[in-house]
């Protein structure tokens, strides 16, 4: 079955108008290529045809190459057949002239065909970037040599190295497009340029040869050598950015046929690395977020929410209102007094005044989105809110007492929602008769920036419930992903065993801080110790103790140091004394005297240390003893329906928890080393050091198997 076409049009004034369609973004699929090869013989070879205009479908211009289609390549495809013998020796070489008229989105492969024609008219708010970098590929059709020579070696290495995308106006002026103009004008003022070029009134640039706007090679040195260490700095796990930078400056300093082939050469390279399948694969992973079987796909349409309330201003409350009001939702902030009130709503205030600062949001828009919230101290004005969401301190009882109130004031179709991370559903909605319309909506903190949002269910909660926060996740520019009831839910039961096992690590005599440097070298933003910090050790302490009840039998019981430490007032961060130790901006530094509460710990524990083990762990063993539980207790959420899909705790692992997005996700890394690695490993742990590192049946399934993380075994075949 054919995958997208083109189609040509011959105008009267000699134009052949070339339109590119394959929806929903019009991507450069095989068939798509195919077909613009065949348009271009036929209107170059055509004596009434003087110039080319191409465009694209129902107001997209090109959404990029198919990724889907990145398996399906030939394998004897001659390098540089695309990017070189079409584009740059038909296309640009042309003795016609070719004109982008690009509306809605030119990005990636679309954007590098853009840069082949001679001229680029766009409109004010169309999208142009290169954003292949973001998949663990590089541009591989000729982006790497024109950009650089459109906008500037900066600003291409910006736009490259950083994946943003900048919309017409700007292209315009950083001579991207070479003309802005309406929607409705674009292809008319296209073939105007186009037949202008015939005529010699406008320019014929070919992009690959310009040479005006790139610095002298010192220069060029200078900055790509910035460029490097910058890079290798932020992603210092991975090789395609700096690949990306050689390329640039292959063509810069050899000439740009040669950047060209060495551009497609290592295309095909990145293209077939584990960063790049992983990142590919987390990328259809969170497109996949929002497709749940027997929910979404049984017709159901989401009703608008048109005013949504809030109950608590603190940290996770006013992040919630600010994330709302950003999307043009109106919000009413409750709290149980005037000083908390003021305090909550000045919060989403100062949330809104940091986006100005980044130039995210202008004065007037900061304004207008401050005046959609508005503050109340009780329920009245609730009657028309169509979604509540409870955002109070971890408080059964607190809640219980919400819930009851929110029953009495808010009409029949309101959706009660909680933002609680930890505590069952069904505790919460106990003492109301409204558990169909109770969901869990918990945000990330904090929750303006965090990009996830996990909508949790009860067995008893509706599905319309459920596609209408999928539809707000959508609208407030959130991935969703919908879980189970349980206690931690998706994301936090997942990682319960993360900081457990850290601790299992100092008690046996490693150090906190080397255990922290490990972590984050292998890619996680900051390593567990830190981060307990960053949460407060009074939160860690309860969230644990919730674990500890609700999963007796596979804790890691020591709990010994974080008593210790909040029995002497460090509690973390907000104390400027944890783990670390806190300057006035909060800079973290190690504290000497962690010791002495190491070794107190250890010995209140009667823990034995092993010093001949210990010199044997590399930084790999410390990662796999710290992450291997996690990747264990995701195939339990898994197993027990709590997540339907290995890819939604891929998605949740990144989102939420900040694991590197080019490992794919827990459960893709722990695939890539195989099932039965895993099960090996946690199951020689378990014997030396206890039910903790117990490999679930699950995995064990999969282990015997040979089958990945996300497939289904064969249960009956699969017990012990």
């Amino acid at each position: 079955m054919a995958k997208g076409t083109t189609a040509m049009e011959v105008r009267a004034d000699g134009v052949a108008v070339i339109t590119i369609s394959n929806p929903p973004v019009n991507a450069l699929s095989f068939d798509v290529i195919a077909s613009l090869q065949r348009n271009y013989a036929e209107a170059l070879s055509r004596s009434d045809v003087k110039a080319i205009v191409l465009t694209g479908a129902k107001g997209r211009f090109c959404g990029g190459f198919d990724i889907t289609a990145f398996g399906k390549k030939p394998k004897n495809e001659k390098p540089g057949s695309m990017s070189i013998d079409f584009l740059s020796d038909i296309v640009e070489d042309a003795r016609k002239p070719s004109v982008a008229a690009i509306d809605g989105i030119a990005l990636g492969g679309g954007l590098e065909v853009a840069m082949v024609c001679h001229a680029r008219i766009s409109t004010p708010s169309t999208q142009l970037g290169l954003p292949e970098l973001q998949l663990g590929i590089i541009p591989g059709l000729g982006g790497t040599q024109r950009l650089p020579r459109l906008v500037g070696l900066q600003k291409a290495l910006e736009m490259m190295l950083t994946s943003k995308a900048i919309k017409g106006r700007e292209a315009h002026e950083v001579g991207l497009v070479d003309a802005v103009t309406s929607a409705n004008e674009l292809v008319n003022t296209a073939c105007s340029w186009a037949l202008e070029i015939v005529e010699n009134k406008k320019p014929w640039f070919k992009s690959l040869y310009r040479t005006d706007r790139l610095p002298d090679l010192v220069e060029v040195k200078d900055v790509l050598k910035f460029a490097r260490v910058q890079t290798k700095k932020k992603a210092p796990n991975v090789q395609h950015p700096i690949v990306c930078i050689d390329v640039i400056e292959e063509g810069i300093v050899c000439g740009p046929r040669v950047g060209l082939m060495k551009e497609a050469l290592s295309a095909k390279m990145v293209e077939q690395s584990q960063t790049s399948k992983s990142l590919r694969h987390f990328f259809f992973a969170q497109r996949a977020t929002s497709k749940i079987p027997n929910i979404t796909n049984i017709g159901l349409t989401p009703r608008k929410i048109k005013k949504a309330a809030i109950v608590g201003g603190g940290l996770m409350g006013s992040g919630i209102a600010t994330v709302l009001i950003l999307n043009n939702f109106k919000v009413i902030l409750k709290e149980i007094n005037e000083q908390f009130l003021s305090a909550g709503i000045n919060r989403v205030r100062g949330n809104l005044q940091s986006f100005v600062r980044k130039g995210q949001l202008t004065k007037e828009e900061c304004e207008r989105k401050f005046s959609l919230l508005s503050g109340v101290l009780d329920y009245k004005q609730f009657r028309d809110a169509d979604l509540v969401i409870e955002a109070v301190i971890e408080d059964i009882l607190l809640k219980q007492k919400i819930f009851s109130d929110l029953e009495k004031y808010c009409h029949h179709n309101c959706i009660f929602a909680t933002n609680t991370s930890t505590i069952d559903l069904n505790l919460i909605g106990q003492k109301t008769g409204s558990q169909d319309r109770i969901v869990g909506a918990h945000f990330f903190s904090p929750a303006h920036v965090m990009p996830l949002l996990e909508i949790v269910r009860t067995h008893q909660t509706s599905l319309q419930a459920i596609v209408d926060l999928l539809d707000m996740a959508k609208k407030i520019q959130k991935t969703p992903i919908v879980a189970g009831n349980c206690t931690g839910f998706a994301v936090n039961r997942m990682f319960f065993p993360y900081g457990q096992a850290a601790s299992f690590l100092v008690d046996y005599g490693l150090d906190v801080y080397h255990i922290d440097n490990v972590i984050t070298q292998f890619g996680m933003p900051m390593g567990p110790f830190r981060l307990a910090d960053l949460v407060g050790f009074g939160v860690a302490t309860a969230t644990r103790k919730q674990y500890f009840q609700s999963y007796p039998e596979r804790c890691y019981k020591s709990m010994l140091l974080l008593q210790i430490l909040l029995e002497d007032n460090r509690t973390g961060e907000s104390s400027r004394k944890g783990f670390y130790v806190y300057d006035d901006k909060r800079k973290a530094s190690q504290d000497p005297d962690l010791r002495k509460y190491i070794e107190k710990s250890r010995n209140m524990g009667g823990v034995t240390q092993d010093p001949k083990v210990l010199m044997k762990l590399t930084d790999n063993d410390i990662v796999e003893i710290i992450l291997f539980p996690v990747v264990n207790e995701a195939c339990r959420v898994l197993d027990e329906g709590i997540s339907l899909k290995a890819s939604d705790l891929d998605v949740a692992s990144i989102m939420g928890m900040g694991f590197p997005s080019y490992r794919g996700g827990v459960m893709f890394w722990a695939d890539s080393l195989s099932a039965k690695y895993v099960y090996d490993r946690l199951e020689a742990w378990s014997k030396d050091y206890g039910e903790f590192f117990k490999p679930c049946e699950y995995l064990a399934a999969r282990a015997r198997q040979g089958a990945s993380l996300a497939a289904k075994v064969d249960s009956a075949k699969s017990r012990l």
